[in-house]
C-alpha cells in the first residue's frame, strides 16, 4: 500500500509543538473505524513528540493523530499490514472549539490532494513483498468432541478442529523460514500449535534433535516476521498455547535454527529439519464460553430503532426478560451460576455491528438498585479477558480512560454508563465478571441496556446531531454541530456562560442602533435613497445577529446574513456615490451597477475579509467615476483652436479656479463628509463589537488556555 499526499500546510514538523492545537493542521489513522481527535489530548501531545511520519509507527499507534506534512509519502508491504479498513481523516484543528457554531470564518483553509493504491498478489499462496513467497494452506476438519485425554488443555465438553499441512512432513534448513495459514471460524476457547514427528535429515545425523531451536511465530491477519509477530514460542520445547484468539484468518511462520553446531567437539551434520505442524482450535458448543465451557454466551439480537437513521439500534437477547418496548434487559436470570469452587464468574454478550456503521457510538450501561459488583471487559473479533481487552471498566478509578474512544459518564457504585466511540465493524464481545462475595447472587435488580447510537449522550442537548458519509460513501458516520455556547465531540464543554452569552448577545445587537446616526443627518439632508439605505441596513444587521445569537429568526438565517451584508456593502458605497455632483441619472446607473456587484459578494462568500477592501475599491471607483462625468459634462463645450487651447493651459489652473472648486466642494460635500464619517464610526464599532465579543469568549473561560481560543474551521474540519 502506498500513500502519497500533498499539501498547501507550509508548516515544519520541528516547529509543530510551538503551534496551538487549534489551529493545527492534523492527519489522524486508525484501524477499523473513524478517527476522533478531540476526545483526548493524550494521543497529541505523543504524536507531536514523535516528529516522524513512519509507516510502522503509524500502524503501531493507530490511535494517534500527526501534523500534516507538506509532502508526505508512506510505503508499507504485506508483510506488514493486514487485510482490513483503515481510515485517515484531516483535521484543520482540533480542539473544544472545532465543533462550536460561528458566525464568521476568518482562519486559513488548507488544499490537499492525496493518492492511495493498493496492490495485491494474484496468487493467495503467494505473499511477500515481491509475492515469492510461497504460503502452505493448512487442511482444517472438525474431530467432535475432545475428552480430557485427548484435548492439549485437558478440558471437557469442548468440540476441537483440527488443522494439520497437507503434506506429512515440512522440512527446511538452518534459518529457512516456512509460513502457513489457516482460518478461524467461530468464537474459539484456545488456539494450540505443535509439531509432530520431529526428526532431521540426513537419517543418519550426528545431533541432538533436542537443542534445536523451531521457533514458531503467529500473528493475525498478516504475515509475521521475527521482529514483527504477535505471539512466539519454541514448539521444539513446549507448544504454543494461545487463549481466547481473534476470529479470522491467521499465519503462521515456522524458523529453524542451530541446526549445524559443535556437539562434543564434533560438528553436527544436520542439514534439515523435518515434522509434521498440528493446530488444534479448541470450540465451546452454542451458548458456552470460558474456562471449562462453563460460562454462558448469548447471541444479541439487533433491533432497529423506529424513525431512526440507518444503523441505529439496541441489542436484546433472544427470548429475554425485555422491559416493556425499552432497550433494556434484566440480568438475573442471564448471569452464570457461581462455581464450586467459589471463582468469579463470566457471562458474555455477542452483538454484530453491521459494515458500514463504524461511525457510530456503542453505549452501555448498567443499573441497579444497590452497589454492584460487576467489572465489564469488550473485545472486538474474540473473547475478553483479564488479559486480552480492548476496553475494561472496574470502578470510577480503573477504566479504560486513557483510550482516545472510550468515554465515562456519571457512572457511581450503583450505575455504569460509557460510550465506545466511532466503534469498529464486526463482532464485539462484552464479558460481565461477577466477582464473588457473601451475598446470594439473584440479591439486587440490575439492568443492562447495550445500544448502537449516533452522537453521544444526543450532543448533551447542546447541538445538532448530523450524519454524513465519508468519501469512499460506504460508511455513515455522525457528529455533533454545537450550539455557539458550547463545544467538543459531545458538546459537553461550555465555552461561553450564560451570562456571557447574555451580555455578548446585547451588545451585538445593539450595536446596530449607530446605523440611527448617519441615517438622521441623511434624512435632514434630504437624501432620501441614503436614508433608506442606512435604515434598513442597520435593522437587517439587528435582525440577523439577533437570530445569529439564537434569540429570534424572523427569517431563515441565509437571507438575513445576506441582507446584512449587502446593505452593508450598499450603505459604504452610497456614501462614496452621494459625494459626486453629477446628475441624478448618472447617480442611478452607478447605483444599479454597483447593486448587482456587491449582492453577488454577499451571495458567495459574504463573510471573507477581502470584501472589505474590495467595497471600498468600488466606492472609490464610482466616486472617481462620478467626478469624471462631472468634469467631462462641465468643459465638454470648450472647443477652440489650438491657440486658445495653448493660451488656456497656459492660465489653467488658475488660483481662482481652485479656489471656487475648494468652495464648491465644502459647500456641496460637507454633509456628505459627515455622513462618510458616521458610516466609518458605525462599521469601526460593529467590527470592534463583534471582535470583542468573540475575545470575551476566551477570556471569561480560561485566559490561558490556547484550547479555547475562538478559530476557524474549514469545511474540510467541519466534515471529517
Amino acid at each position: 500500500m502506498s500513500i502519497a499526499l500533498k499539501s498547501s500546510v507550509n508548516l515544519d514538523i520541528k516547529s509543530a509543538e510551538k503551534v496551538p492545537k487549534s489551529v493545527l493542521p492534523m492527519i489522524c489513522f486508525r484501524d477499523g473505524s473513524l478517527p476522533l481527535p478531540d476526545v483526548s489530548s493524550t494521543s497529541l501531545e505523543v504524536a507531536l513528540s514523535n516528529r516522524s511520519l513512519d509507516g510502522i509507527q503509524v500502524l503501531q499507534n493507530m490511535e494517534q493523530c500527526y501534523p500534516v506534512p507538506r509532502n508526505m509519502t508512506m510505503k508499507l508491504t504485506n508483510e506488514q499490514i493486514s487485510a482490513r479498513v483503515l481510515y485517515f481523516g484531516l483535521f484543520n484543528g482540533v480542539g473544544p472549539t472545532r465543533t462550536q457554531s460561528k458566525m464568521i470564518v476568518r482562519n486559513r483553509a488548507y488544499s490537499f490532494a492525496a493518492n492511495i493504491s493498493v496492490e495485491g498478489c494474484t496468487t493467495p499462496t503467494m505473499q511477500g513483498q515481491y509475492c515469492n513467497q510461497t504460503i502452505e494452506l493448512l487442511s482444517c476438519a472438525r474431530s467432535g468432541n475432545s475428552s480430557g485425554n485427548g484435548s492439549v488443555s485437558g478440558f471437557f465438553n469442548q468440540s476441537m478442529v483440527l488443522c494439520r499441512n497437507n503434506f506429512e512432513t515440512s522440512c527446511h534448513g538452518d534459518g529457512e523460514m516456512k509460513i502457513y495459514s489457516f482460518e478461524i471460524l467461530r468464537i474459539t476457547e484456545s488456539l494450540t500449535i505443535s509439531v509432530q514427528n520431529l526428526r532431521l535429515r540426513p537419517l543418519d545425523s550426528i545431533g541432538n534433535s533436542s537443542r534445536i531451536y523451531l521457533m514458531c511465530f503467529a500473528r493475525y491477519g498478516a504475515m509475521p516476521l521475527a521482529t514483527l509477530h504477535d505471539y512466539s514460542g519454541d514448539l521444539n520445547q513446549s507448544p504454543l498455547v494461545i487463549r481466547f484468539p481473534k476470529v479470522g484468518q491467521w499465519y503462521v511462520s515456522i524458523l529453524a535454527l542451530h541446526l549445524a553446531k559443535e556437539i562434543g567437539g564434533a560438528l553436527s551434520n544436520v542439514s534439515k529439519v523435518c515434522y509434521s505442524l498440528e493446530v488444534q482450535e479448541l470450540e465451546c458448543p452454542l451458548g458456552k464460553a470460558g474456562p471449562n465451557c462453563s460460562s454462558e454466551r448469548y447471541m444479541l439480537q439487533t433491533v432497529l430503532r423506529k424513525y431512526s437513521t440507518p444503523f441505529e439500534s439496541y441489542y436484546l437477547p433472544d427470548g429475554g426478560d425485555v422491559i416493556s418496548d425499552a432497550a433494556n434487559f434484566h440480568l438475573g436470570p442471564l448471569l452464570s451460576n457461581y462455581s464450586v469452587g467459589g471463582l468469579d464468574t463470566w457471562t458474555y454478550f455477542l452483538l454484530d455491528v453491521p459494515r458500514g456503521a463504524a461511525g457510530g457510538n456503542l453505549h452501555v450501561r448498567l443499573t441497579s438498585d444497590r452497589k454492584m459488583n460487576y467489572e465489564i471487559y469488550a473485545r472486538n473479533g474474540g473473547l475478553p479477558s483479564l488479559i486480552n481487552w480492548d476496553y475494561y471498566y472496574v470502578n470510577k478509578t480503573s477504566s479504560s480512560g486513557d483510550s482516545v474512544f472510550f468515554v465515562l459518564y456519571n457512572s457511581s457504585d450503583e450505575k455504569v454508563d460509557f460510550y465506545i466511540l466511532y466503534v469498529k465493524e464486526g463482532i464485539w464481545n462484552i464479558a460481565l465478571r461477577h466477582l464473588n462475595s457473601t451475598g446470594d447472587i439473584s440479591d439486587g435488580q440490575t439492568t443492562m441496556s447495550i445500544s448502537l447510537e449516533r452522537c453521544p449522550k444526543r450532543c448533551s442537548y447542546h447541538g445538532a446531531c448530523k450524519s454524513a458519509l465519508d468519501a469512499s460513501g460506504l460508511t455513515s458516520y455522525s457528529f455533533c454541530a454545537c450550539d455557539r455556547n458550547h463545544g467538543g465531540f459531545d458538546c459537553s464543554i461550555e465555552i461561553v456562560s450564560h451570562q456571557g452569552h447574555l451580555w455578548q448577545s446585547i451588545a451585538l445587537i445593539a450595536s446596530n442602533a449607530a446605523a440611527v446616526l448617519p441615517a438622521f443627518w441623511a434624512l435632514r439632508q434630504k437624501a432620501f435613497a441614503e436614508w433608506v439605505v442606512y435604515t434598513v441596513s442597520g435593522i437587517s444587521s439587528g435582525l440577523y445577529h439577533a437570530c445569529d445569537v439564537g434569540t429570534w429568526c424572523v427569517l431563515s438565517f441565509g437571507v438575513l446574513q445576506f441582507m446584512d451584508f449587502w446593505l452593508s456593502f450598499m450603505a459604504v458605497v452610497s456614501t462614496f456615490i452621494y459625494l459626486t455632483t453629477i446628475d441624478e441619472v448618472f447617480k442611478r446607473a452607478i447605483h444599479t451597477a454597483v447593486a448587482i456587484l456587491t449582492a453577488l459578494m454577499a451571495i458567495t462568500k459574504a463573510t471573507r475579509s477581502s470584501n472589505i477592501i474590495l467595497v471600498m475599491g468600488i466606492g472609490a471607483f464610482g466616486l472617481l467615476v462620478g467626478w469624471l462625468i462631472e468634469f467631462s459634462t462641465k468643459y465638454r463645450s470648450l472647443s477652440c483652436s489650438m491657440d486658445l487651447c495653448l493660451n488656456r493651459l497656459e492660465r489653467w489652473p488658475s488660483r481662482e479656479w481652485l479656489q471656487n472648486l475648494v468652495n464648491t466642494v465644502m459647500k456641496r460635500f460637507r454633509w456628505g463628509f459627515v455622513l462618510a464619517g458616521f458610516i466609518a464610526l458605525a462599521m469601526a464599532a460593529i467590527s470592534w463589537n463583534l471582535e470583542s465579543s468573540q475575545s470575551y469568549w476566551i477570556w471569561h473561560r480560561t485566559p490561558t488556555d490556547a484550547n479555547y481560543q475562538l478559530t476557524q474551521q474549514d469545511s474540510l474540519s467541519q466534515g471529517a
